[in-house]
């Protein structure tokens, strides 16, 4: 099945997000009480709900912002494949978003172009559709799904071709890279560490950075699966 898929049809993508405030106490009265509401049944196991929003509201398209899209795509030369990444990272998200949209509609807009992010379909393609809506932007074609049939929506997720239909298996990237035999570089900081460096370093740069390590290594995870050759180091090109 995806040896006929076209590679250089696939826009392969990652996200980057963070707490739309570095502390729970910053944040407006409405907003706390709703996100307490939301997290009701995590504070029943005594977590206090400041803990919560530090854990969790980054991953909460109501309560969190994106920083950076980075975003890779492959295609052939004469001396084998290349992948070249694009990222977007901006201190004002609607401008972050707008900037993806138009790249989106100029360049991956027909029905033979697709969509790739590991757990994508679950988390990085709806908090991107809902921050969009959120911020009055229309959605491009790419990610206005609502009424089409599964097999009309073009998004992939190597999370779900790893899965084989078993719906309650997880694996990270890291792992399956691991596994995989997949050179990945050492990163400086993880997932972990974004809101940090965004709200007390403030260095979008860094986290660029580490965004665009992970679309890499997405891609030759995707390659793998594909039973294509890994692409070389030397043939990835950063805008």
């Amino acid at each position: 099945m995806l040896e006929k898929i076209q590679l250089e049809k696939i826009l392969f993508l990652d996200i980057e997000t963070v707490p739309q405030t570095y502390n729970f106490e910053d944040l407006d009265e409405t907003t706390a009480n709703l996100f307490s509401h939301k997290t009701r049944f995590q504070q029943k196991d005594g977590k206090e709900v400041s803990e919560i929003y530090n854990e969790r509201a980054g991953i909460l398209a109501e309560f969190g912002k994106i920083v950076c899209i980075s975003c890779g795509f492959v295609r052939s030369t004469a001396t084998g494949k290349e992948i070249r990444m694009k990222s977007f990272y901006h201190d004002d998200e609607e401008t972050l978003l707008k900037q993806f949209s138009d790249l989106l509609n100029e360049h991956y807009n027909s029905p033979y172009h697709l969509l790739c992010g590991h757990n994508g379909k679950e988390f990085d393609f709806p908090y991107i559709a809902r921050r969009m809506l959120i911020h009055g932007l229309k959605l491009p074609h790419a990610l206005d799904i609502a009424g089409k049939k599964p097999w009309e929506v073009n998004h992939l997720d190597t999370l779900e071709l790893w899965k084989f239909g078993d719906y309650k298996h997880f694996t990270s990237l890291p792992l399956l890279c691991h596994i995989f035999k997949i050179p990945t570089p050492k990163d400086d900081i993880s997932g972990a560490d974004v809101a940090r460096v965004y709200f007390e370093e403030n260095d979008t740069e860094r986290i660029k950075v580490y965004c665009e390590k992970d679309v890499v290594a997405l891609i030759q995870l995707f390659l793998k699966m594909k039973g294509d050759a890994l692409v070389e180091e030397g043939n990835i090109i950063f805008s």
